[in-house]
């Protein structure tokens, strides 16, 4: 089963090429090391929240983006393997070392998909979520993503993943709990739909708040109120 390396960070938006050949420039290393695929999304559509927001998440300043993106690995073997790897091999070492982000804000973990709709051969507009959710409504959210994933697609969308918190380790600084105000006992989703364009997103999403079918349960499994989101362009692809 595909297994998820999923990362949220802040970048200053002068900084977005530096940035993008960074990112492009460990792409043959992460291939090395076992990813599938590689992908780096800047921030497009990133709206403010009431309550918190991805901006929050990461802690981002007024001249910062936030970037969303993900690896993806056959499994979580090859993950961990990779993360070893990655932590002794000298060019890796040699790229922390012009990092054109603050690393401390950057929040990272392992997840696991538990809905996979899709190829995953390629986005041109993506939306990225993160969904605070308790262990004994797992299946109930699987079950609700896993409906809305087959309307997302024939509404345009080419894929859509969700993730359960696998390995969500806790931050100095910022972390993936923190960002969505996990209460006690709460794991955390990562969540993204792919798009042909973001015209087709927007067009989409048009298309699914109209379908009856997403009308919402009685009872939603998750606070929705401190569920955080954004579009994103992508900038790496591999």
């Amino acid at each position: 089963m595909t297994y998820i390396e999923g990362f949220v960070l802040a970048v200053p938006a002068a900084n977005k090429e530096a940035y993008r050949e960074h990112a492009a420039g460990a792409a043959p290393l992460f291939r090395e090391f076992g990813a599938t695929r590689f992908v780096e999304n800047w921030g497009d559509d990133v709206p403010d929240g009431k309550v918190n927001d991805l901006k929050g998440a990461v802690k981002a300043k007024d001249d910062e983006v936030v970037v969303f993106s993900w690896l993806e690995y056959p499994d979580k073997a090859t993950r961990d393997a990779a993360n070893q790897k990655m932590m002794s091999d000298p060019r890796m070492e040699e790229m922390g070392k012009t990092m054109p982000f603050d690393g401390m804000r950057m929040i990272f973990a392992g997840f696991e998909p538990i809905v996979e709709e899709g190829d995953g051969k390629g986005t041109g507009y993506t939306d990225g979520f993160l969904v605070p959710v308790t262990p004994e409504k797992r299946e109930a959210y699987r079950e609700m993503a896993a409906k809305a994933a087959v309307i997302f697609r024939e509404h345009g969308a080419t894929r859509v993943v969700e993730a359960w918190g696998d390995d969500v380790p806790d931050g100095k600084v910022t972390d993936y709990k923190g960002a969505v105000l996990a209460e006690k006992g709460e794991n955390v989703v990562y969540s993204w739909i792919e798009w042909p364009s973001k015209e087709a997103r927007n067009a989409g999403w048009e298309k699914v708040m109209a379908d009856e079918r997403m009308k919402p349960p009685a009872e939603m499994p998750f606070d929705g109120k401190r569920m955080i989101w954004g579009g994103f362009e992508p900038i790496v692809q591999a």
